[in-house]
C-alpha cells in the first residue's frame, strides 16, 4: 500500500473538498433559496477538482517517479486516486444528503416543478437518495477517468 500511498492521500483530500462544496452551496444558498442558480454554480466544483488531481499526480511525480513520470505511469496514478473517490463517494453522498444538506432533494423537486421543468411524480423519483447515490456511485469514475486521462497529458515528464 505505500506504492499507492500519494494516490490514497489525494483521494482523500478529494473526498472531503467535496464534502467542503457541498457546505459551501448550502451555506450560499444554492440548496435553499437560491436553488434556480445552483446548475450553474455547482459545475464550478470542477476545478479544485481537477487541481487535487493536477498535485496529486505531481506529487507522484516528483517523490515516487524521482521527476519523470510517463503518461502511462501519471494515468495509472490518476485511476487509483480516482478508485479511492469512488471508494468514498456513498460515504459522502451520505453525509451530504443526510448531514450537510437534508433538504436538498426535496427543495430542488420542488424547483423542478414550479419551474416546469418536471412532473411532480418525475422530480420526486429523479431527486430521490437512491438515484442520488446511483448518480454518484456512476459519475464518480466516468469523471476521474476522464480526468485522470487529461491531467496525466500535462503532467508526464521525462
Amino acid at each position: 500500500m505505500k506504492k499507492y500511498q500519494t494516490e490514497i492521500k489525494w483521494g482523500l483530500i478529494f473526498g472531503l473538498m467535496s464534502l467542503l462544496w457541498m457546505v459551501l452551496e448550502r451555506v450560499a444558498g444554492l440548496h435553499g433559496p437560491y436553488i434556480e442558480q445552483h446548475a450553474i454554480y455547482t459545475n464550478f466544483v470542477a476545478i479544485p477538482a481537477i487541481a487535487i488531481y493536477v498535485l496529486g499526480l505531481l506529487e507522484k511525480r516528483k517523490k515516487y517517479y524521482g521527476g519523470s513520470m510517463s503518461y502511462g505511469q501519471g494515468f495509472k496514478a490518476g485511476l487509483f486516486i480516482t478508485l479511492v473517490v469512488t471508494l468514498l463517494t456513498p460515504l459522502t453522498m451520505w453525509l451530504t444528503l443526510n448531514v450537510i444538506t437534508p433538504d436538498f432533494l426535496d427543495n430542488a423537486a420542488a424547483y423542478a416543478v414550479a419551474s416546469g421543468n418536471m412532473e411532480e411524480q418525475a422530480a420526486k423519483e429523479y431527486f430521490s437518495k437512491r438515484n442520488y447515490m446511483i448518480q454518484s456511485i456512476v459519475g464518480a469514475p466516468i469523471m476521474g477517468i476522464l480526468t485522470a486521462a487529461i491531467v496525466a497529458l500535462f503532467t508526464r515528464k521525462k
